[in-house]
């Protein structure tokens, strides 16, 4: 016999375990599944390895709105999140609903049974295993977890030393006196060289262009304050309060006011590095603050680095690798022990899961995203994509309770299936608006967002709060009953 859950949801990282939690305290009857590929909880934060890695938002916004961040650091490291993680689905009770080696490959939709049958692979025997849910939520990200992205480079195979990508991060990795170029001026970047400048030679970032890096403090002096003096929950609902207020206002003024913030982000670090230094070829891109994402160092760690001698940063092009390191476009040459790739990540939407409604397989990029969480013409589906400008969980909660609203809408008027009806007038723009390289290079196979609402994929918590929580459910949604087959525009 084939399992039948009322949801399913997909991927036992943060935003399915959080899915999970408001899932079950709003339906405590109702039967559920995560599907996880790999054999343990956590996704990202399970996944990557690398020395220092860390949050680049505050965990009181990426924490659950549902559960208060306790720790101490606001930019807390890998292993804290993913026990923060592992803690809530524990203590919930939703790590007995994960089966874990399930990589979902294909969900077939059927109109006629308001189901979906979903088709995962076992990752440790190769079996095939189905099973039929009411609604599935997609919970995989758009990341390609299996491989990260790295470019051509010319001479590669010469290099005697070794060349790591940080998503495949070997165990016990020994960098102790060792030269290190860290190629990449991202996020992964920008943790790694600080990190690893405490045991390695010297640590090299090679950047071929620069990125905005902003320093912030590891701790949160007043959410610290407010948990001295008041109950947890009330402290946590202020600091979150707070923080996604101050995140929305610095976005504002980037977007409003470029060369201004540019102006004060330049003081700030004509302040962290040493005096003369060249920020103008280091740390000025060609681009306004927030066109791509600021990158976050807590208590400006990467800063210290480079003052102390440990960290040099330089902006150049690879020409091609030597048997001792790099030599570059300039002509100079890095010579290197370890080289790693810290040159991005690929993007694959939904995880590669095929969708087929009716027999009829969806092109993605021909749907269009209904309130940045569901697809036109694909019935009883959601999935989570976080902000790019704020803490991702913002967004994935908004989801959630969003979901629960809709379920209960359908459970109530005797509904067993709901799908977003397209509207022809609405013009297609991309689905992420944004310039980032691993944004660009896949951008074109995900669905289109719309020009306005509710086909418009916002960046601003704010107003998601006002349309998720509290908007119209039936907003540009059609609504039927399996058995009848009896369509009721609404």
């Amino acid at each position: 016999m084939t399992d039948h859950v009322d949801v399913l949801i997909v991927g036992a990282g943060l935003s399915g375990i959080g899915a999970a939690y408001h899932l079950q305290q709003k339906f405590p009857r109702k039967r559920y599944a995560i599907l996880e590929a790999r054999e343990s909880i956590g996704g990202t934060w399970d996944l990557f390895r690398y020395p220092g890695i860390r949050s680049d938002s505050d965990m009181y916004t990426l924490g659950y709105r549902f559960r208060p961040w306790l720790a101490d650091k606001a930019i807390a490291d890998g292993s804290t999140i993913l026990q923060y993680v592992k803690d809530t689905a524990t203590d919930n009770g939703i790590d007995k609903h994960i089966r874990f080696g399930h990589k979902v490959v294909r969900t077939e939709w059927s109109t006629a049974d308001a189901r979906w049958t979903v088709i995962a692979e076992r990752t440790d025997t190769g079996e095939t295993v189905t099973l039929t849910a009411g609604f599935v939520l997609n919970c995989s990200g758009y990341y390609r977890y299996d491989e990260g992205y790295t470019p051509e480079f010319a001479g590669r195979e010469r290099f005697a030393g070794q060349i790591i990508h940080p998503q495949h991060w070997p165990e016990g990795l020994d960098y102790a006196g060792k030269r290190v170029v860290i190629i990449g001026s991202g996020a992964t970047a920008v943790t790694l060289a600080p990190s690893m400048a405490a045991d390695a030679e010297h640590v090299t970032m090679l950047q071929r262009s620069p990125t905005y890096i902003v320093s912030m403090p590891a701790t949160d002096k007043l959410a610290n304050k407010f948990r001295r003096h008041l109950p947890t929950r009330t402290a946590y609902a202020l600091t979150r309060a707070k923080n996604v207020s101050f995140a929305t206002a610095i976005y504002q003024l980037c977007q409003r006011y470029p060369e201004a913030m540019k102006k004060r982000i330049r003081q700030m670090q004509e302040g962290w590095l040493p005096k003369g230094y060249d920020i103008d070829t280091h740390f000025t891109p060609s681009y306004n603050p927030w066109d791509q994402r600021l990158c976050l160092v807590p208590n400006g760690d990467l800063f210290r680095s480079i003052r102390k001698g440990e960290v040099s940063i330089v902006t150049d092009h690879i020409d091609t690798f030597t048997e001792r390191g790099l030599k570059l476009k300039s002509g100079e040459e890095l010579d290197a022990d370890i080289v790693i790739t810290a040159t991005g990540l690929n993007l694959l939407a939904f995880g590669g899961v095929q969708l087929v409604v009716d027999g009829q397989e969806v092109e993605l990029a021909k749907t269009m995203a209904y309130k940045g969480m569901m697809l036109s013409g694909v019935p009883n589906f959601a999935y989570i994509v976080g902000y790019t400008n704020a803490s991702w969980t913002l967004k994935a909660d908004l989801v959630c309770e969003y979901v629960c609203r809709l379920l209960d809408r359908m459970d109530r008027k005797g509904d067993t299936w709901c799908v977003p009806e397209r509207d022809p007038s609405v013009d297609e723009v991309p689905f992420l608006d944004f310039a980032a390289g691993y944004v660009l290079r896949s951008v074109d196979s995900f669905p289109k967002q719309g020009s306005k609402a509710p086909w418009r994929l916002r960046m601003n918590f704010f107003r998601d709060l006002v349309s998720l929580r509290h908007g119209s459910i039936d907003e540009s949604m059609r609504f039927g009953v399996a058995a009848k087959r009896v369509l009721t525009s609404v």
